[in-house]
């Protein structure tokens, strides 16, 4: 479950945005601006992510406050799971990362998987959508919805990319170190059930 200071810290920024975008009061404004400061103050305290970053992320960022939404491609091959390895932490995930404007989400698992992995790929279907919030994840200062998309190999081979250094295929009872802040071992596990069960539907927090 999401820590209550992680939660109140977020709601606080999220109000701060959205008065930002509405106020016409100079002096409301400052308010607003002193709130999203402490939100900012908060998140680099206990969180990972550095203050700059946070302010940076927040300040370019306006308009009234949305979930972030990360897409994460599940492709098999063999009963097994291609992960691929984060250069940032040295841990593996499935490829994916935050959505791009322009692009559906079918479209983003296919971009990520080829420029993570070197593989081409169809998107097939939605597997899942998951609140980060719900999952064992370390904190972070975003509201994310995390889409996992099942595509299926067409083309390619395994060349790692700009923000991978490696490639693999995993069992599930061979998998590396996972970068939780992408994918728990829940969530991999949670993939491999599809595997398994083609028909299972889809899961929705």
């Amino acid at each position: 479950m999401e820590l209550k200071w992680l939660d109140w810290a977020k709601q606080m920024q999220a109000m701060a945005q959205t008065g930002l975008t509405y106020a016409t009061d100079v002096y409301d404004i400052e308010r607003y601006e002193a709130l999203r400061q402490m939100s900012i103050e908060i998140l680099a305290e206990y969180t990972s992510v550095s203050h700059d970053k946070i302010s940076l992320a927040f300040a370019s960022d306006n308009g009234y406050t949305t979930p972030k939404v990360d897409i994460r491609a599940v492709v098999f091959q063999d009963n097994k799971i291609l992960l691929v390895r984060e250069k940032v932490d040295g841990a593996w995930s499935m490829p994916g990362g935050w959505s791009d404007i322009g692009y559906s989400p079918k479209e983003i698992a296919v971009k990520e998987t080829q420029e993570e992995s070197g593989f081409d790929t169809a998107a097939v279907r939605l597997l899942a959508v998951l609140d980060k919030k719900f999952h064992n994840h370390p904190p972070s200062p975003y509201h994310v919805y995390k889409m996992f998309i099942l595509c299926e190999i067409i083309g390619g081979k395994a060349i790692a990319g700009v923000e991978t250094s490696d490639v693999g295929f995993f069992g599930l009872d061979e998998l590396p170190e996972l970068s939780v802040e992408r994918n728990t071992l829940e969530q991999v596990q949670l993939m491999f059930e599809y595997l398994h069960n083609p028909n299972k539907e889809v899961i929705v927090d």
